[in-house]
């Protein structure tokens, strides 16, 4: 599980923690810290409503339902990505 430092989380590294907690990879104290800035903070909340929906979206894609040339850009650009080194 993740722990975090015990202070106020900021916008960034709620962004940054919202794949760990989505995935209930948060400790109990960080995830309350985390669930109390999203009482908080309206821009983080949305923000989080929106990875939830993508989630959700993405998760009904099938590879037969892209055009070719959207999925090989996808493709390309998620390797780029990977290449870079992923969300850094």
């Amino acid at each position: 599980m993740t722990e975090l430092p015990s202070a106020e989380l900021t916008c960034r590294e709620m962004v940054e923690l919202m794949s760990d907690y989505l995935e209930g990879a948060l400790a109990d104290d960080d995830r309350a810290r985390f669930e109390q800035h999203l009482v908080l903070c309206e821009g983080c909340s949305a923000y989080l409503d929106q990875v939830r929906r993508t989630v959700l979206l993405a998760g009904r894609l099938r590879d037969h339902s892209l055009d070719p040339t959207v999925r090989d850009r996808l493709l390309q650009t998620f390797r780029a990505w990977r290449a870079r080194g992923g969300a850094s």
